[in-house]
């Protein structure tokens, strides 16, 4: 897997865990999309068992999940039901501040 990839996808994330961090009402959105997902078929139920754990559990875990440098993370934030927390302005933001 491309090393940008994962930078990419962590910085993204670790975006996404810092709002969370802010306001862990956004953890029931996120359940919310996977409910969706579960009830719709639309995601593959590993991908949804996976979520729902992390989702389920504490917050720090999932804060530090986010952003783990692992293989397993890096497939599960590519489905991730954080999609559309971050505005375009803000992906492309953090995105620039990667170039070198």
């Amino acid at each position: 897997m491309s090393t940008v990839a994962h930078q990419r996808s962590r910085a993204l994330h670790g975006a996404v865990a810092a709002r969370l961090a802010a306001d862990e009402t956004l953890v029931g959105l996120a359940r919310e999309r996977v409910r969706e997902w579960r009830t719709k078929g639309t995601v593959h139920a590993a991908y949804v068992d996976a979520w729902e754990e992390l989702l389920g559990g504490p917050l720090d875990a999932l804060l530090a999940a986010l952003t783990a440098p692992s293989e397993r993370m890096h497939d599960l934030r590519q489905v991730s039901p954080f999609a559309g927390l971050l505005d375009a302005r803000e992906r492309w933001r953090i995105l620039r501040g990667l170039r070198p």
